[in-house]
């Protein structure tokens, strides 16, 4: 078919193809692309062969582009949608409606294209414009899964005045049964499946899984009513520990703990209704909860090994008691005592004398007190007053980690935590497969799997406790620089305050935030 034709060239469509022949040489390229613009359905593809041949007469037609359809189409990878493009001129589409109308419905057809057609305005087509011309209905993604855990009480102390005493109270030790009900999982929900242009369905994901984080020890799972529904193990004190719920033994005393109990040293959480008399001890693995409003008198030991310790009434130390937690140590007052905490210490009222250490150490900002002795801290330590009138010697320090010893420490614990959840998958793998042949085995292989399991979840517990650690140092990385003594009433002469390295011994009232600024201590 002869596409065009003058007394220099001619234009010939054959199978698709578009050939020049050359009559008279030098056409002019210019002129030529002119041309080619009135015939949107040819494609040049060979730019070089094409100069060459306008500039001399041809015996042989040569190939220089194709000729396009009617309606190009061009369907995407995922099937998903398709798009048209109407190679024709804008005056050649409105002069023939119906007929490229006709022409879409048979490309449609011809490609098998039945869902998500959309309708065309040939009205408003613009040739050599890409248009969509059929779009699927995408899949809908199902719900991720849904935990509820039971509230447990914040541990936030309180101090209430009601015009003779103050009262330092909380909510420390929360106690439920065997059976009681711990959370529930509604399970993640399947999606709406979507459809591509040719109506074959395309699978919805499945919403994301969230697993039941709790002590397999502590806690079982049920089906019931589409959810999963978590019940206590066992009657005890439920607490969070590093992010996994459990419950630990709890040991009751009604009385004190002295000449009747003798030492106290329990894998659990320990309630003391009364006191701990003079120079007897509580050692637990869990939290630690002293309630009696007068506290406790010359005790040796109180210690938590992966808990938080409440002493209601406060401490008098006699230079004798230690007091030590993994976690946080909340109290009314403190007097000669050793405090140390990992987590943070919460004074309601005074430190007198006292050797306190932890990350966090507050004080009530209206009537908090630190007379004499020590108070370390990593992050930040918080009090009304420091020192007295007398010029009492009072050491507010905080000792913080260089960014380069916080970071080399992530670095150490990481590889550990990575060593530690490489066991975790293989150990993980064991069971399954073992799993798989439960029904097959003897008693002292089952004995071996329950083995594997109790191990397998020892190392979770302690990849838990690691990457809480991480956590930790990346905070301390993070508040590096902000480190931090604030003394909101007044610190008085005497109050030794040191952030690092850098240290002043105030010889005159104030009060404020003290910080390092521009390398040096603000005081």
């Amino acid at each position: 078919m002869i596409i065009f034709t003058n007394d220099f060239i001619e234009i010939i469509e054959e199978n698709n193809k578009v050939l020049l022949k050359t009559i008279q040489a030098n056409f002019q390229l210019k002129d030529f692309d002119q041309l080619v613009r009135k015939y949107p359905r040819i494609r040049l593809t060979n730019f070089a062969l094409l100069k060459s041949a306008l500039g001399m007469v041809s015996t042989q037609p040569v190939e220089i582009g194709q000729w396009l359809p009617i309606i190009e189409i061009e369907i995407a990878k995922d099937n998903m949608s398709a798009n048209i493009t109407l190679n024709e001129t804008t005056e050649q589409i409105k002069n023939n409606q119906n007929k490229i109308l006709l022409n879409l419905d048979e490309l449609l057809s011809k490609h098998h294209i039945t869902h998500g057609i959309k309708e065309i305005d040939t009205e408003k087509i613009i040739a050599g414009k890409t248009y969509c011309i059929a779009e699927g209905t995408e899949p809908v993604k199902g719900e991720d899964a849904k935990i509820t855990y039971l509230e447990i009480p914040e541990r936030k102390p309180v101090i209430h005045e009601d015009g003779k005493a103050d009262y330092f109270e909380m909510n420390f030790i929360f106690e439920i049964k065997e059976g009681d009900w711990l959370g529930e999982k509604i399970p993640a929900q399947p999606g709406i499946d979507g459809k591509n242009i040719f109506g074959e369905s395309v699978p919805a994901p499945y919403g994301d899984d969230i697993p039941l984080k709790y002590d397999s020890q502590a806690a079982y799972e049920i089906e019931k009513d589409n959810k999963i529904i978590l019940y206590a193990s066992k009657t005890g004190a439920v607490e969070n520990h590093h992010g996994l719920l459990t419950v630990s033994n709890h040991l009751k005393i009604e009385g004190d703990v002295g000449l009747g109990t003798g030492n106290i040293d329990f894998d659990g959480s320990v309630s003391v209704q009364g006191t701990v008399c003079s120079g007897y001890s509580v050692k637990a693995t869990g939290d630690i909860s002293i309630e009696s409003p007068e506290g406790i008198t010359g005790a040796k030991l109180i210690q938590s090994l992966n808990g938080d310790i409440y002493i209601k009434g406060g401490i008098f130390g006699l230079s004798e008691t230690e007091v030590e937690a993994e976690g946080s140590i909340f109290v009314k007052h403190v007097n000669d005592a050793n405090l140390v905490a990992k987590n943070e210490i919460v004074i309601g009222f005074y430190s007198l004398g006292s050797y306190l250490v932890a990350n966090i150490i507050s004080l009530d900002e209206n009537k908090g007190k630190i007379i004499g002795g020590k108070a370390v801290a990593k992050n930040s330590i918080i009090t009304a007053f420091s020192g007295n009138r007398l010029d009492r010697r009072t050491e507010l320090v905080i000792e913080c980690l260089s960014k380069q010893e916080a970071l080399d420490n992530i670095h150490e614990r990481a590889a550990l935590l990575k060593g530690i959840r490489e066991e975790i998958f293989e150990l993980t793998a064991k069971l399954h497969e073992a799993n798989q042949h439960k029904s097959r085995l003897n008693r002292m292989q089952l004995q071996g799997l329950q083995v594997l399991q109790k191990e397998l979840e020892k190392k979770k517990v302690n990849s838990e406790q690691i990457d809480n650690e991480i956590q930790q140092l990346m905070q301390a990385v993070k508040v590096s620089g902000k480190e931090e003594i604030v003394v909101k009433k007044e610190a008085n002469p005497g109050t030794l305050i040191q952030i690092g390295k850098k240290s002043s011994l105030l010889n005159k009232s104030t009060q404020g935030k003290f910080l390092i600024e521009f390398g040096e201590l603000n005081v």
